[in-house]
């Protein structure tokens, strides 16, 4: 009788000092959601803005108002069309070339990235310490500090205006390797790696066997920044590459915005419209696909057991 009395006293509580800490709570709550909303606006009216431009014929896109549609014609299926055949075929080209560079440049900062964090989280070395501080430092340098004297060292080999003037700085990427770092620490167990070297395990069984499969969020988290840096990478390209041949989709749909300005350039801004909704399409598609992957990756070790 006594437990229940206590029990009603705390349920009928509503003394001003217990409500305070809802009140303070719903506060933040209403908080984060206006900023959330904001952000959300912020992010969505650009993609809106491309939807519905995408969707203009070249004489829309000047007489009507940017976040509505055309009343005159719905051009978006022959805009297709022409960004697919406008040159013979050029916005092709360039988006097999940034699925070359996404590939060998993304899939393989993935790899060394994954192999390096592992390495240094489960292997105890001599300057491990000088490691992780020359990582940390990397990490605070952006990557376009480095284009122009990448460029010039590139430019001594001779390998400028080549596909490997973009394939190799994109090998490297330092916040992967940090990331796989952390995660490889916290996400594979030391006893399981003792376990398997016991039972006679390879070092090199033990890492695609036992630890790899752990190391997946990780990876796919990795995988994801790393493929949109390198589908986006504007300035490297820019510096690197002069024959159009070799431009990626951001370099490519540049110079179709340039020609305008140039003496008897055609104008094909909605060309360009068009082909930046299918640039993004991929990316949207992959992060849609692969989100409960890189969520759970970005999650890991926010909790110290």
């Amino acid at each position: 009788m006594t437990t229940t009395v206590q029990s009603n006293r705390r349920t009928t509580d509503h003394s001003p000092a217990s409500e305070k800490p809802y009140r303070r709570g719903r506060q933040r709550s209403v908080l984060l959601t206006l900023l959330t909303s904001l952000f959300a606006i912020y992010s969505l009216v650009p993609l809106l803005w491309l939807v519905i431009n995408a969707t203009k014929t070249p004489e829309g896109l000047l007489s009507s108002f940017g976040l509505w549609f055309d009343d005159g014609e719905f051009a978006l299926f022959d805009n297709i069309r022409k960004t697919f055949t406008y040159q013979d075929g050029a916005f092709t080209r360039w988006l097999g070339n940034t699925l070359l560079y996404v590939v060998a440049g993304a899939g393989g900062a993935t790899l060394l990235a994954t192999l390096g964090g592992y390495g240094l989280a489960k292997f105890d070395f001599v300057g491990k310490r000088a490691v992780f501080a020359t990582v940390i430092g990397a990490v605070a340098v952006p990557g376009t500090a480095l284009a122009v004297p990448t460029f010039l060292m590139f430019s001594k080999l001779g390998i400028t205006n080549t596909p490997w003037s973009v394939i190799i700085p994109s090998l490297v990427s330092p916040f992967g390797l940090y990331l796989m770092w952390t995660f490889s620490a916290q996400a594979v167990p030391d006893e399981m790696l003792e376990a398997a070297r016991i039972d006679g395990a390879s070092e090199f069984r033990t890492f695609f066997q036992v630890s790899l499969p752990l190391l997946a969020p990780g990876v796919v988290t990795v995988l994801l920044f790393t493929v949109v840096a390198t589908w986006n990478n504007y300035f490297l390209p820019l510096i690197m590459l002069r024959d159009p041949s070799w431009y990626p989709l951001t370099i490519g749909l540049n110079s179709w915005n340039d020609q305008a300005q140039t003496v008897g350039g055609e104008a094909v801004f909605n060309l360009v419209i068009t082909g930046s909704l299918i640039t993004i399409l991929p990316l949207l598609a992959a992060f849609l696909f692969l989100q409960r992957y890189w969520q759970s990756g970005l999650a890991a070790g926010s909790v110290k057991e």
